[in-house]
């Protein structure tokens, strides 16, 4: 295994440099605000995401942009940081044995001693009883299916002991603000929420299993599963699939919103250029990837973010149509 090389104290190996987190966070509250990766945003992003896919989408299906949406839109955000740093810290729990073998992770704050197993635990409660503060402001049955989430969320790190599919479990939780979003803005669960949910799950398996690129080497070591290793050096050719099957997925939840009401055309038209752009995104990544390169692997990774906000560009322009 190679190392990560020696760093600032406390810093995570694959935070982003710079960030607020290692330079201005009170030096008490670090060990906390790193269990819940605010020094690598990118997972908060890629859950937020999909949160506000579905709200734009149940606009356009509804053709209603209510005041409350304002709410929607700013409690997602809140919500997907804190229960992404939730799970996080749910997944360093779970993990913590396996992150200390692992040269990218053994300096996260658990098995480099920052903080225990105990805190972290604590730590996980606090935020996710926040979220939930946040969540019961919607209606039932948005508030139902946040709590059903929580499945999800307990069951993806045990994933990865037991299948080679765990990005499948992750797609599963990560996405689930498709279903969520929606539903806190219409009060019902569309046919069109679930299409788009499962091209969020494929979306999911692209990026992440460039991700776990990253540690291929060290995962065979200890014994752990994923897409990256199950695909090995066929992996461009299942990430073309995982490509294709999101846009062409979330094209068709477009169609399921939007056809049958009265929106214009033009409106179709745009909305449908969301699936398109996130689509020529992903094809960029693929002709720069190398399996072989990590720094490349979190680069591309990390790059997901401005794919999903092409989508949330397309989409939102279509609502004001």
């Amino acid at each position: 295994m190679t190392g990560a090389g020696k760093l600032p104290e406390g810093q995570v190996a694959d935070a982003v440099k710079g960030n607020w987190v290692d330079h201005y966070a009170p030096a008490w509250s670090r060990p906390y605000l790193r269990l819940s990766r605010a020094d690598r945003p990118i997972g908060t992003w890629l859950l937020l995401l999909p949160c506000w896919w579905s709200l734009l989408l149940g606009i356009l299906h509804d053709g209603q942009a209510r005041l409350f949406d304002l709410w929607i839109f700013v409690a997602c955000a809140a919500g997907a940081f804190l229960m992404r740093g939730a799970g996080c810290t749910w997944n360093d729990i779970t993990d913590r044995e396996f992150d200390a073998q692992v040269a990218r992770t053994r300096s996260r704050p658990i098995p480099s001693g920052q903080v225990s197993a105990k805190q972290a635990a604590v730590w996980m409660v606090i935020q996710a009883l926040v979220a939930f503060a946040i969540l019961l402001t919607f209606n039932l049955n948005a508030i139902l299916l946040g709590v059903l989430s929580l499945v999800t969320v307990a069951v993806y790190p045990f994933a990865k002991r037991f299948t080679w599919w765990p990005q499948v479990f992750l797609g599963l939780s990560f996405n689930w603000g498709a279903l969520l979003a929606f539903t806190a803005h219409t009060g019902t669960l569309h046919v069109s929420a679930l299409i788009l949910y499962a091209s969020g799950i494929a979306w999911t398996l692209f990026y992440d299993t460039i991700y776990a690129h990253q540690d291929t080497e060290d995962d065979a070591l200890i014994g752990v599963k994923s897409t990256a290793r199950l695909f090995g050096t066929d992996s461009p050719m299942w990430l073309r699939r995982f490509l294709v099957a999101t846009v062409s997925i979330m094209g068709f939840s477009v169609l399921a919103a939007i056809l049958g009401t009265d929106r214009s055309p033009l409106s179709l038209i745009v909305a449908l250029g969301g699936p398109w752009a996130i689509g020529w995104q992903m094809t960029w990544q693929l002709r720069r990837l190398d399996i072989e390169d990590p720094t490349r692997c979190m680069m591309l990774f990390r790059s997901n973010r401005d794919a999903g906000l092409l989508v949330v560009l397309f989409f939102a322009v279509a609502a004001l149509l």
